[in-house]
């Protein structure tokens, strides 16, 4: 993600309630206390309700129809699990209201638990290692929720795009929404056909029935709850096969005025050439497709949506490379804690410095340098102070976290060498393909790589809260401050 504006502010409204008012009481076997095998809360310490306990969600099929004219949305997800544990019941993460829910084709019990949380109580038990089909039936406005301080929803009357992070699967598909249960997605829209509908992945179909089109998008590749999207809107399509040989579909929105929409048109047609560089740099592209989509609404950040990242109008060659370079960074590469979002953030700011020393820029140690020149004069910031390998829910987003953390990353090339850091790069994606991975295991790879031991230089670079000594052990050379 690269955002224009500053990160939203965390709130969390714990409430108990039940459609219609039944008290939870009315359920037997659902009582609020209910937790263990199955809890409501995942394991992320950052925000504690984000996935599930008990349940490995290994496929989506989402089938979702939106009213722009009214803002509602209504929604059928059949979700095909794994039970990790004996469950008598189980939770996913849903705003919306429910208005069904079935396992294995027989009705269950449900409740909303905290407007975030929905229990369901299937007919009969089922045991650790089952496969089982839940369908959840829901229908709602999502521009009417809010969860962690956050109104993710952007639509207009004529255009709508589900993007955000850390959160916006509960926005319009119950899941288990962290990124550590990753899944592969169908994903099918319904729009008035005169719209178009861009997703993740490849476009399977598209079917017009008495004047609604129902688009059909899907995503072979295990992906983040939050990297599902789609977007329906009137676009300009242009759809290719990029040198190297990997199809890319872009699209921008009609509702950018006609001058804008031609320069960001030229600007996301520069993804098939970064896309085949990273390549060079990274190793094979992780997805079946590339792409692009610049959404017509008012949106300060771009967001790394696997396959096809979703820019504002201010799209320019840096954020195109940092989007792409997500593809490798926090997509196929997801981390395992939220805590771990240096390996995104800052991987993908780093990507954007070699992209340009590559392409007639600063090298990347001048950029080192310059950097680390303009910010140790300010020792005491938050620049410094705040750990970037636990920076806190309120500041993943920070300037430190993809700044801080680029330097890092261009550091360790300077301590260990950029021939062996290119290795490292390419074996941390390899080896965690379609995967996820802490800050530790990225450490012990360095380590493992280059044959040196490491503590030191990241203590001092991601923990300890200060300027990094200018040594040739923190990767720095030749610079004084100031």
């Amino acid at each position: 993600m690269r955002r224009l504006a500053a990160p939203l502010g965390l709130l969390l409204a714990l409430l108990l309630c039940l459609p219609g008012g039944v008290p939870a009481s009315a359920l037997p076997g659902v009582e609020a206390s209910d937790y263990g095998a199955g809890a409501a809360q995942g394991t992320d310490s950052y925000w504690p309700l984000d996935g599930n306990g008990g349940t490995d969600a290994r496929h989506y099929d989402v089938r979702v129809r939106y009213d722009f004219a009214s803002g509602r949305l209504r929604g059928r997800t059949a979700i095909t699990m794994t039970a990790t544990a004996d469950l008598r019941s189980f939770s996913l993460d849903l705003l919306l209201p429910t208005t069904g829910v079935k396992v294995d084709g027989r009705k269950a019990r449900f409740r909303t638990s905290g407007k975030h949380e929905l229990r369901v109580r299937p007919k009969t038990p089922i045991a650790a290692g089952q496969a089982f089909r839940v369908v959840v039936r829901y229908a709602g406005k999502p521009g009417e929720h809010r969860y962690a301080g956050e109104r993710n929803w952007l639509a207009s009357r004529s255009e709508v795009v589900a993007m955000n992070q850390p959160h916006m699967a509960p926005w319009w598909f119950p899941s288990n929404d962290h990124p550590s249960d990753k899944a592969t997605f169908d994903v099918r829209v319904t729009v008035p056909k005169g719209k178009q509908v861009v997703g993740n992945g490849v476009r399977v179909s598209r079917k017009v029935k008495r004047g609604l089109a129902t688009t059909h998008w899907r995503m072979s590749d295990p992906m983040a709850t939050y990297l599902a999207f789609f977007a329906a809107g009137r676009y300009v399509i242009d759809q290719g096969t990029t040198a190297a040989g990997i199809p890319y579909y872009n699209a921008v929105s009609r509702g950018l005025e006609p001058k804008l929409r031609g320069y960001v048109r030229g600007q996301l047609a520069r993804t098939g050439a970064i896309t085949d560089w990273l390549q060079t740099q990274l190793g094979p592209y992780p997805f079946a497709t590339t792409g692009g989509l610049v959404t017509g609404l008012d949106v300060g950040f771009a967001l790394e949506n696997q396959s096809r990242p979703t820019y504002g109008g201010w799209i320019y060659p840096g954020v195109i490379v940092h989007e792409l370079a997500h593809q490798w960074f926090g997509d196929s590469v997801a981390v395992q804690r939220w805590r771990d979002i240096w390996l995104n953030e800052g991987f993908a700011t780093y990507m954007e410095a070699a992209y340009a020393a590559a392409h007639g820029g600063p090298s990347v140690v001048a950029y080192l340098d310059k950097m680390y020149d303009r910010e140790c004069t300010f020792p005491a910031s938050d620049f410094w102070r705040l750990d970037i390998a636990d920076p806190g829910a309120d500041h993943i987003f920070d300037e430190a976290v993809y700044d801080r953390g680029a330097m890092t990353v261009a550091a360790l090339g300077n301590r260990i060498g950029f021939d062996e850091l290119a290795t490292l790069l390419r074996k941390w994606v390899a080896d965690h393909h379609d995967g996820n991975a802490t800050v530790e295991q990225f450490e012990a790879l360095a380590e493992s790589v280059s044959g040196e031991e490491l503590d030191g230089f990241f203590a001092a670079w991601l923990r300890e809260g200060k300027v990094p000594p200018a040594t040739l052990a923190n990767g720095l050379q030749n610079v004084t401050c100031g």
